[in-house]
C-alpha cells in the first residue's frame, strides 16, 4: 500500500503486490529521481516517454494512478510536468486523434479561465480554427511543443482546441512568480493572435467526457503521493530517535489518513475500469466520484502537512533542502483543489444525484 518505512518505493493503492507492476514502478520511481536532477528539460523528456507505455484511464487505471503517486512521491515539479502532458494524450485518445500526434511532442492542457482573460476561437479564410486572446495559468508554455487549449465559441459554450505553441503568433507574457513552491514549474499567461488550431471534440466536449472526471481524479494521485512522501519524512524521523508520544500519535493519524485516502483512490480505480459489480464510473456518477476522491485527499494532504510540522519541528524546514522544497511544492499544488468552494460543491452534487435517483 502506501509504504512509509522507505522514500524509493512505488506507491501503492491498496491492492495485493503484482510483482511486474511493482516492477515498473519501481523504474518508475528510479527515472522520476533521475529526471528530477536534470530540471525541466529532463522532467519533459521523461513525460514523452512515460507516455508511451503508461495505460489511458479505464484500461488499467489503478497503475496510472500509482505511477502518478509514485511520481508525486519522489518529486512534485517532475509530477507537475508529467500529469498535464499524460492528461493530454488521454484527452487526444478520447477524441479519436491519439493516432494522429508525434510522441516526440510534448503537451500541456490550458483550460482555466481568469477576470480580464478570455480566449475566442473563431474560423480562418480556410475554415480552420484560429485562436486569439488570452490564457491565464499555462504552466511551461515556452518549454512545452504543443498544447490543448479551451476557448469560448459563443456566449455559453467553450471547445477545445490543440495548437502548436511555437507558432509566431503565441506570446508568453511576463508574470512574477513569487511563491517557493513549483519554482521550475511556473504557470504564466499567453496571448495568442490568429493561432491557427484543431478542435478537439465539439463545444462542451471536454468538460462533458467522462475523462475530465477521471483526469481530476488523477491530479489527486498526484497530491496523494505528496503526502506519502512528507510522511515518510516522519517516518524517518521516528527512527533516527526515540518517538514520544506526540510523535507517535502524529505518525499513527498519518497513517490512517493515508490508508483510507488509497483506499478510495484504488476503488475508484477500480469503478473506472469496470471491475465493481457497481459498472463503469460515468456520467454524473463520474463527476459525484471526482468532487467527492479530490476532497477526501486534499483533507488528507492538509492534515499531513499539518502534523509533519507539528511532529517535526522547524529545523527540516529550515535545513533540509528537499523537504523544505517537497512541503512548499505540496502546499501550491494541492491549491488546485478549491478548499470549501469543491466542498459545497460537492455537497450540491450529492443533493442533485440524490434527486435524480428519486431517493
Amino acid at each position: 500500500m502506501h509504504d512509509l518505512s522507505h522514500p524509493s518505493l512505488p506507491v501503492r493503492l491498496g491492492a495485493d503486490s503484482e510483482p511486474v507492476a511493482d516492477r515498473r514502478l519501481e523504474d518508475l520511481a528510479g527515472a522520476a529521481a533521475e529526471a528530477a536532477s536534470g530540471g525541466v528539460p529532463a522532467a519533459i523528456r521523461f513525460a514523452r516517454e512515460l507516455g508511451g507505455w503508461l495505460p489511458d484511464p479505464g484500461v488499467d487505471t489503478r497503475l496510472r494512478w500509482e505511477a502518478l503517486a509514485t511520481l508525486g512521491a519522489v518529486d512534485l515539479s517532475v509530477a507537475r510536468v508529467v500529469e498535464p502532458h499524460l492528461d493530454a494524450l488521454a484527452i487526444l485518445g478520447e477524441a479519436g486523434l491519439r493516432e494522429e500526434t508525434d510522441d516526440r511532442r510534448s503537451w500541456g492542457v490550458y483550460a482555466a479561465e481568469g477576470p480580464g482573460a478570455r480566449m475566442e476561437a473563431s474560423t480562418g479564410a480556410d475554415g480552420s480554427p484560429v485562436l486569439t486572446g488570452r490564457k491565464p495559468w499555462c504552466s511551461l508554455a515556452g518549454a512545452l511543443d504543443g498544447a490543448l487549449v479551451t476557448a469560448w465559441v459563443d456566449e455559453t459554450r467553450r471547445g477545445l482546441y490543440a495548437l502548436d505553441l511555437r507558432h509566431d503568433g503565441v506570446q508568453l507574457l511576463d508574470e512574477p512568480w513569487v511563491g517557493h513552491g513549483l519554482r521550475e514549474v511556473t504557470s504564466g499567461p499567453i496571448e495568442l493572435t490568429s493561432v491557427p488550431a484543431r478542435e478537439v471534440g465539439g463545444p462542451g466536449w471536454y468538460l462533458e467526457r467522462d475523462g475530465f472526471a477521471w483526469g481530476g481524479i488523477g491530479v489527486a494521485a498526484v497530491w496523494f503521493g505528496g503526502a506519502v512522501g512528507v510522511a515518510r519524512r516522519m517516518v524517518e524521523q521516528a527512527t533516527r530517535r526515540e518517538p514520544d508520544q506526540i510523535a507517535l500519535a502524529h505518525l499513527g493519524a498519518v497513517d490512517a489518513r493515508l490508508a483510507a485516502a488509497a483506499a478510495l483512490l484504488g476503488r475508484t480505480a477500480d469503478q473506472v475500469d469496470g471491475a465493481t459489480d457497481e459498472g463503469s464510473l460515468a456520467g454524473e456518477r463520474a463527476g459525484l466520484a471526482a468532487l467527492r476522491v479530490r476532497q477526501v485527499v486534499a483533507d488528507a494532504v492538509d492534515d499531513v502537512l499539518t502534523r509533519a510540522a507539528h511532529s517535526l519541528g522547524p529545523a527540516p524546514l529550515a535545513k533540509e533542502p528537499e523537504h523544505a522544497r517537497r512541503v512548499a511544492d505540496l502546499q501550491l499544488y494541492v491549491r488546485q483543489h478549491h478548499a470549501e468552494r469543491d466542498a459545497a460543491a460537492l455537497g450540491s452534487q450529492l443533493l442533485a444525484h440524490r434527486a435524480s435517483e428519486g431517493a
